[in-house]
């Protein structure tokens, strides 16, 4: 149900390796690889599930909204991760030259039908 919706954003996006859907807890709940031998997106989302939830408690001390999105961007991987539910996330890997902008928008066009699978 999930990884139909993940491969088709991963998928459609040039540079774009894998997707996660995950818990704020860690615990993964679909993921979709499109090349083998590619990064462990789940070990990088569990990681960057506690990053998320200590921005996200930030912007509520600081009264700025609500933690929509992230991205990180390091050598060998960029990563952005959208906030689906308050408590359910979906991460995208990309190689660092791979098209940022479009998968920021299919993973917001995407939000809905991961919403809706929840």
């Amino acid at each position: 149900m999930f990884a139909g919706t993940l491969k088709k954003v991963v998928d459609n996006v040039d540079g774009a390796i894998a997707a996660v859907i995950m818990g704020l807890d860690g615990i993964p709940v679909d993921s979709y690889v499109r090349q083998a031998n590619a990064v462990d997106v789940t070990t990088v989302g569990m990681e960057f599930s506690f990053i998320l939830t200590q921005v996200r408690k930030a912007g509520d001390s600081l009264q700025v909204g609500g933690l929509e999105e992230m991205s990180v961007k390091a050598q060998r991987l960029m990563l952005i991760c959208r906030m689906v539910t308050p408590q359910y996330f979906v991460a995208i890997a990309m190689a660092p030259e791979g098209n940022f902008g479009k998968a920021r928008y299919l993973a917001r066009l995407a939000q809905p039908a991961l919403v809706a699978a929840l």
